[in-house]
C-alpha cells in the first residue's frame, strides 16, 4: 500500500497507476504532467479534438486532486504540525482558491495570471479548445501547479509523514483515494475550501459533474494505455528540479 507522499506524487505523475508506498494520491503530479504532455503534443500537431480530450482528462484530475487535498491532507497538517502546519495549509489553500501570481513576468495578460487554480479551471470550461487563449490558460495553469506541487513535495509532506508514521500515512493515502472518487470532477470556486462545508457541498455538486462527464470527450482507451505505459518510465524529483532553477 502506498503512503501519503507516494500517493500525492503519484497523482502528480499518473492517473490510476498504483505504486505501493506512502501517502498515495497526494501528488497526482506526474500524472498531471503526463496528461499535459499529451495535450502539448496534440497542440503541436494541431489536433483540436485530441487537445480537448487531454485537457478534459487533465482538468478532471486536477479538480479531484485539489479537493482531496483540502479534505484529507491539509487537516492532517493542521492537526499534527501545529502553527507551522496551519500556515502551510492556509498557503496551499490560498493557491487553490485565491489569486496566484507565479511567473507573471513571462506573460503579457495579468488577468489570466492573477487567478487561482480553481478560477483558471473554471474559466477554461468557457473557452474553445484550439484557440490561443485556451492554450495560454492551460500553460499558465500548469506553471502554477508545478510550483504548488513542488512546494507540497519538498516542504509539506516531508514534515508531515515522519510525525504521523507509516501506517497513518498509508491510511491517509487510502482515504485520499476514496475521497477523490466522491468529490466534484469540475471546479467550483465558490464552494468553501475546508471541511465540513466543502465535503457537504461537494457531495451535492458531484452527481451533476458526473452527468456532464458522461457527455464529455475523454482520451480513448488506446490513448490512455499509451500514456500509462509512458508513466512507467517517468519520474518527477521536485527537489532536484527546484535546485536546478
Amino acid at each position: 500500500m502506498s503512503t501519503l507522499f507516494e500517493s500525492i506524487k503519484e497523482d502528480h505523475e499518473e492517473v490510476g497507476q498504483n505504486s505501493g508506498s506512502k501517502i498515495i494520491a497526494i501528488h497526482t503530479a506526474v500524472q498531471m504532467y503526463e496528461y499535459h504532455d499529451q495535450y502539448k503534443r496534440a497542440w503541436d500537431r494541431s489536433d483540436v479534438d485530441a487537445q480537448a480530450r487531454w485537457a478534459r482528462q487533465l482538468t478532471w484530475e486536477i479538480a479531484r486532486h485539489a479537493v482531496g487535498e483540502e479534505i484529507v491532507v491539509y487537516p492532517l497538517m493542521e492537526q499534527h504540525l501545529g502553527e507551522k502546519g496551519k500556515k502551510l495549509a492556509d498557503h496551499d489553500r490560498e493557491e487553490h482558491q485565491v489569486r496566484y501570481c507565479h511567473s507573471i513576468k513571462h506573460h503579457s495578460d495579468p488577468d489570466v495570471i492573477l487567478q487561482s487554480v480553481k478560477e483558471q479551471l473554471y474559466k477554461l470550461e468557457s473557452l474553445q479548445p484550439g484557440s490561443a487563449e485556451y492554450h495560454t490558460l492551460v500553460t499558465t495553469l500548469m506553471e502554477s501547479l508545478h510550483h504548488h506541487n513542488d512546494d507540497e513535495e519538498i516542504k509539506d509532506l516531508p514534515l508531515l509523514e515522519p510525525i504521523i508514521g507509516e501506517q497513518a500515512s498509508k491510511d491517509a493515502a487510502l482515504s485520499f483515494k476514496k475521497t477523490k472518487k466522491l468529490v466534484p470532477t469540475r471546479t467550483h470556486p465558490s464552494i468553501p475550501n475546508k471541511p465540513p462545508f466543502e465535503t457537504l457541498l461537494g457531495l451535492l455538486e458531484a452527481p451533476i459533474d458526473k452527468i456532464k462527464d458522461y457527455f464529455a470527450s475523454f482520451p480513448t482507451t488506446d490513448e490512455m494505455k499509451e500514456a500509462k505505459e509512458e508513466l512507467k518510465h517517468r519520474d518527477h524529483d521536485a527537489a532536484a528540479g527546484r535546485a536546478g532553477q
